[in-house]
C-alpha cells in the first residue's frame, strides 16, 4: 500500500476515533503540499466538518494530533484554515526507497488472464507513398499509449489498417507502367515506398501539365478534370482492380510489396511495432456485407437510387451514406468492416483509435453506428484525437512532392546528435564508430520522440529539430544524459566497492527525501497518463525527475562522501532514479544509453 493510501486509512480510523462516524476512505481529499507551505501531503478537512460540529481548524489541529501519535511515518503537521499539512518523517522515505528498490518494474501492473484486452489502433498509411512527419506524430502516440495502457494492468493489441486500395493507388500504379521502363527498388537503390510515391508525384505532375493542355484549349478547370484522359485510365484500373483482373491484381501486389518492405524498414528504425496488420482490401467487402445485414434488420434504410444511409437524426447527428448507388464503399463502411473481422479475432473490451482531430466527426458516428450494429465496445469506444505537426518551414504537401519524409527527418535527426555530441567534444573519445554511431542514433531518435510526446496531444505543435537535440532544458537529450550519469554512478560504486545494503543513514535531508517522495508519485503518474490517455504526463515527470535529479547531484556529494552510509544511500537513491527514469522513457519507447 502506497503513503497516499495509508494515510487515507487512517484518516478513517481518526474521525472514526475522534467523532464515533464511519467515512468512506475513497472521498478523502488528499494532495501535494503547496512548496510555499511546510509538509508533504496535505488534507482537506472540509467533507468533516459535519461529523466533528467545529471550526475547520479546530477540526484539523484534532485530526493532526491524532495522527502525529498513532502514525509513525508522521513526524509533525501544521494547520493552514481548513488544509492539514502532514510531514512525513525521513525513516519513512528510507524505508520507501529500499521497497522501490526491491520492485524491478516500479509502477508497472502486469496484466493476468483476466485482464481487460484493449485494441490500439495507428499508422494507417496509404500505399501509393512513404511515411512522414504526420506519421511519425501517429506512430509514436500509438506506440506510447500501448505501452501505458499494458503498464496499466490491460492486455493490449496493438494494430494497423493499411490503406491498399482506390484510385489514389492506382494513380501509382499507371504512371508507373507508363513511365517506370522497370523501375525495381533493387535496380534503383530506393526503398520501395519510396519508389512508389515517386510515381505518385509523377503522376501528378502529368495529370496537371494535361489540364493546363485542357484549359489552354478552352476548357474550364471543371470540363478539363472530367475529360483529362489519364484521370479516366485510372479510373479504368481501379474499375479492373474491383472485379478482379488478374494483370492489374498481380501489379497490385507487386507493388504494395515493395512499399511493405520500406514501411517494414522506416517501423523498425523508429522503434514501433504491430501485433496484427489489417487490410483495406480484405475489409470493405465486410464491411458492405455488415451495412446490407444492417440494412435486413432495419438498422439502415436504402434511398431511391438504391444508395444505402443510416438515419443519427435522433442521436444529434446527420444522415451518413454507407453505400453509393453504385453498390460501393465509402470510408465508413470499410471502418465498420474492419471492426467485423476485429471483432471477430479478438474479444475486445475497448477499442482505441489514434487518428487525428480532423476525423473527430467521422469517430463520432461510426461509435453510434458500431452500437447499432452490436458491437458491445461500440459505444466507448476511444478517440484519440491529436493535434497536426508542422515543421517551421510551413505545412506539409504529400503531392507536390514536398512531404517531410520519415527517413529523412530521422536520418536528420541522427546526423543533427553526431554534430552536437562533436561540439561538446570528448566525452566519447574512447568509444568505437560504432558504438559513437549507436550513441548517436539513440540520442537523435530520443530527442525526436521526446519532443512530439512531451506536447499534449490534442494539440497542434511546432517541431523544431534543432531545439529538439538541445542537451540542456526539457529535451529528450537531458533525460537520457541524466539517466547515463546514474549508470556512470553506479559502475564507478561497483569498482570502489560500495555495499549498498549499508545504505540506512541516520538522517536524510530534504533534498533526499523529495526525490524519494517523487520516485513514490510514479505509479500515480502511469495511472493518470492511463485514465487520461496522456503519454505527456510521462514526459513531463520523467524531465522533472531529471531535473531534481541534477540539482542533488550538483548540491550533494555522492562517491566522495566520507559517512559509509550516506554513501551508500546516495548510490541506492541514484540506482532507483535511473531505474524509473529508464521505465519512463521506456513507456514512451525512447531507448536510454548506458553511457553519453
Amino acid at each position: 500500500m502506497n503513503i497516499e493510501a495509508t494515510l487515507a486509512q487512517c484518516v478513517v480510523e481518526a474521525v472514526k476515533s475522534l467523532y464515533g462516524a464511519d467515512f468512506n476512505a475513497e472521498k478523502i481529499q488528499l494532495q501535494k503540499t503547496r512548496k510555499e507551505f511546510e509538509g508533504d501531503f496535505t488534507l482537506v478537512v472540509f467533507p468533516f466538518l459535519s461529523l466533528s460540529k467545529k471550526r475547520p481548524e479546530d477540526t484539523a489541529q484534532e485530526i493532526g494530533e491524532f495522527l502525529k501519535n498513532n502514525v509513525p511515518a508522521i513526524s509533525s503537521f501544521n494547520v493552514v484554515k481548513g488544509f492539514l499539512n502532514l510531514a512525513i518523517s525521513p525513516s519513512y522515505w528510507i524505508g520507501l526507497l529500499n521497497e522501490i528498490e526491491k520492485e524491478e518494474q516500479w509502477g508497472i501492473t502486469p496484466a493476468d488472464e483476466n485482464s481487460p484486452l484493449v485494441m490500439v489502433e495507428y499508422s494507417s498509411p496509404n500505399t501509393n507513398k512513404p511515411l512522414h512527419l504526420g506519421h511519425i506524430r501517429n506512430n509514436l502516440l500509438g506506440y506510447a499509449l500501448s505501452n501505458i495502457i499494458a503498464a496499466n494492468g490491460n492486455k493490449v493489441v496493438k494494430t494497423n489498417i493499411v490503406n491498399d486500395r482506390g484510385i489514389h493507388i492506382c494513380k501509382s500504379m499507371l504512371a508507373w507502367q507508363k513511365w517506370g521502363e522497370g523501375e525495381t527498388p533493387a535496380s534503383s537503390g530506393k526503398k520501395g515506398d519510396h519508389l512508389i510515391g515517386d510515381y505518385y508525384v509523377a503522376f501528378d505532375k502529368h495529370y496537371k501539365e494535361e489540364l493546363n493542355e485542357l484549359m489552354e484549349k478552352g476548357l474550364s478547370k471543371e470540363e478539363a478534370e472530367a475529360a483529362s484522359p489519364l484521370m479516366a485510365e485510372a479510373r479504368g484500373m481501379l474499375v479492373k482492380w474491383e472485379a478482379g483482373d488478374k494483370e492489374v491484381r498481380a501489379l497490385w501486389e507487386k507493388m504494395n510489396n515493395w512499399v511493405y518492405e520500406g514501411f517494414d524498414e522506416t517501423y523498425k528504425r523508429l522503434g514501433v511495432d504491430f501485433d496484427k496488420i489489417y487490410y483495406e482490401s480484405d475489409t470493405y467487402l465486410v464491411g458492405k456485407e455488415t451495412v446490407l445485414g444492417g440494412l435486413e434488420k432495419g438498422i439502415f434504410y436504402r434511398r431511391e437510387d438504391e444508395s444505402v444511409w443510416a438515419d443519427l437524426t435522433n442521436d444529434g447527428l446527420d444522415e451518413k451514406l454507407l453505400l453509393r448507388s453504385d453498390g460501393t464503399s465509402v470510408y465508413m463502411t470499410q471502418d465498420i468492416g474492419t471492426a467485423q473481422l476485429r471483432f471477430r479475432d479478438y474479444p475486445i473490451d475497448k477499442m482505441v483509435y489514434v487518428v487525428g482531430n480532423e476525423q473527430n466527426y467521422h469517430f463520432q458516428v461510426l461509435s453510434l453506428l458500431l452500437d447499432k450494429l452490436g458491437f458491445s465496445w461500440g459505444k466507448g469506444l476511444v478517440h484519440f484525437s491529436y493535434g497536426m505537426v508542422e515543421l517551421p518551414e510551413g505545412k506539409m504537401k504529400s503531392r507536390e512532392g514536398t512531404v517531410v519524409d520519415a527517413d529523412d527527418l530521422m536520418d536528420e535527426m541522427i546526423r543533427t546528435a553526431k554534430e552536437t555530441s562533436d561540439e561538446l567534444g570528448g566525452k566519447l573519445n574512447d568509444l568505437t564508430a560504432e558504438e559513437k554511431a549507436e550513441i548517436n542514433r539513440i540520442i537523435g531518435l530520443g530527442a525526436l520522440k521526446y519532443f512530439m510526446l512531451k506536447v499534449d496531444a490534442r494539440k497542434n505543435m511546432l517541431f523544431n529539430p534543432k531545439e529538439s537535440i538541445d542537451f540542456n532544458g526539457n529535451t529528450g537529450p537531458f533525460i537520457q544524459y541524466t539517466y547515463a550519469r546514474t549508470r556512470s554512478i553506479e559502475r564507478k560504486a561497483a569498482e570502489a566497492g560500495v555495499k549498498l545494503e549499508m545504505a540506512v543513514p541516520d538522517s536524510i535531508s530534504e533534498k533526499e527525501c523529495g526525490l524519494i517522495r517523487m520516485l513514490n508519485e510514479f505509479p500515480a503518474i502511469v495511472k493518470e497518463a492511463g485514465t487520461d490517455y496522456s503519454p505527456s504526463d510521462i514526459a513531463n515527470y520523467a524531465y522533472d525527475l531529471a531535473k531534481e535529479y541534477n540539482q542533488f547531484y550538483h548540491d550533494f556529494s555522492i562517491l566522495k562522501e566520507e559517512n559509509e552510509a550516506a554513501k551508500a544511500f546516495r548510490v541506492l537513491l541514484t540506482r532507483n532514479v535511473g531505474k524509473v527514469i529508464k521505465t519512463a522513457m521506456g513507456l514512451l519507447g525512447i531507448e536510454v544509453p548506458e553511457r553519453m
